[in-house]
């Protein structure tokens, strides 16, 4: 679909209407739409993936909002639009970040990095807070105000927060986390907390949501005992939703996510489990299709039982290139052809959407998130 005909098509059917009681059912399974490394439209990166992922048949879709929006490689975006300077700007009015929003997904997993925040490795200014604090504070009440009554939740976190605590991707030593990166960490994280949870309470809103989260990486490293965001920043903030890039997990990621969820501190109003898979994949440079889609089989089997609120495999395209070699982080490859694991997200949607129906009409009401996973987990252990 040709780009300006994708967007009025997004903006007249979703706009700011209801998502269906059905299809807004958060069915887990999702998957991410960043910093691919090819395309096959010219339409710009983020509305194209965007397209695949309805397609496909997901209710969430994960991808990044920032100063660096227009992506790569497709340059159809401008570089610098005199009316994006913040995240509020960047969402309402850049095109096709707003056709995206006004599209019929339920759940919109994103990673938010503000355009005058600051960061805070080396401490955190009152004046880097306060900046942090406005630019999440307006997109959250631009979000449950323009949003407010069709359904959506908007989860705002980060990516990998172990490698920001860490400054590099040095495993072997924990000197690099400091005192002051610790409590810059700390004070980023709650600032934003804090931020959204204000917006909530002063926007008159229903039947849409904002919610917080911080990503974690290295739980492995943690249940032994090292310093990382799970150990030493988690249990000093106020965050509503913890999200694991599970790579070092293995095939059953239930262990990690205990641990992950006894570091959390309680937090009131916030539903059911708040742990879930932010990032897992196995690269076809390591396995076969029938590999890579067996792998994600028995993990998504394992992270369903335990009841995550999503579970996103990386990616729908591949995004990282060794020696001029994709790596085979994807759903589709670079000759756009859709691989096993795509083909396994589609049936399931199809299933769950059918199993959710059944079980309304014969229950009278929506199966809980546990009774989904439960059955979402046996289906997986099927051909």
């Amino acid at each position: 679909m040709h780009l300006l005909l994708g967007l009025l098509w997004a903006i007249r059917v979703a706009g700011d209407a209801p998502v269906d009681e059905l299809a807004r059912y958060n069915t887990v399974l999702g998957t991410q739409a960043i910093g691919g490394a090819y395309q096959f439209t010219g339409d710009p990166m983020l509305w194209e993936t965007a397209q695949v992922n309805q397609q496909l048949g997901a209710a969430v879709i994960k991808f990044k909002i920032g100063r660096d929006y227009h992506g790569k490689p497709n340059a159809n975006v401008p570089a610098a639009d005199p009316r994006v300077s913040d995240l509020t700007t960047l969402v309402r009015d850049e095109p096709t970040h707003r056709a995206v929003f006004d599209l019929p997904f339920a759940n919109y997993v994103l990673w938010a990095y503000t355009f005058g925040g600051g960061w805070w490795d080396r401490g955190y200014s009152d004046e880097a807070q306060a900046r942090e604090y406005r630019e999440i504070h307006d997109l959250a009440v631009h979000l449950l105000r323009t949003y407010n009554g069709t359904g959506k939740s908007f989860y705002l976190g980060h990516w990998e927060g172990d490698w920001h605590l860490r400054r590099g991707y040095d495993t072997k030593s924990d000197d690099s986390i400091t005192p002051a990166a610790v409590a810059g960490m700390v004070a980023w994280l709650n600032t934003r907390q804090r931020a959204i949870d204000d917006a909530k309470r002063e926007v008159p809103h229903q039947d849409v949501a904002v919610w917080g989260y911080c990503e974690v990486n290295l739980v492995k490293l943690a249940m032994a005992g090292r310093r990382t965001v799970t150990n030493d920043v988690l249990p000093q903030t106020s965050i509503d939703f913890v999200s694991y890039s599970a790579y070092d997990a293995g095939l059953d990621p239930a262990p990690c996510l205990d641990y992950l969820a006894g570091k959390l501190p309680p937090k009131d109003g916030v539903p059911g489990r708040r742990v879930f898979i932010g990032e897992y994949g196995f690269p076809a440079e390591r396995h076969s299709p029938a590999e890579q889609d067996a792998r994600s089989r028995t993990f998504l089997r394992a992270a369903l039982a335990w009841g995550v609120p999503f579970c996103l495999y990386w990616e729908l395209y591949n995004n990282e290139l060794q020696d001029g070699r994709q790596r085979g982080f994807w759903m589709i490859d670079d000759q756009n052809q859709r691989q096993p694991i795509y083909f396994t997200h589609q049936r399931f949607y199809a299933w769950a959407r059918e199993w959710v129906r059944q079980f309304r009409q014969q229950h009278g009401r929506l199966p809980s998130t546990p009774e989904f996973g439960a059955a979402g987990a046996a289906w997986l252990a099927g051909p």
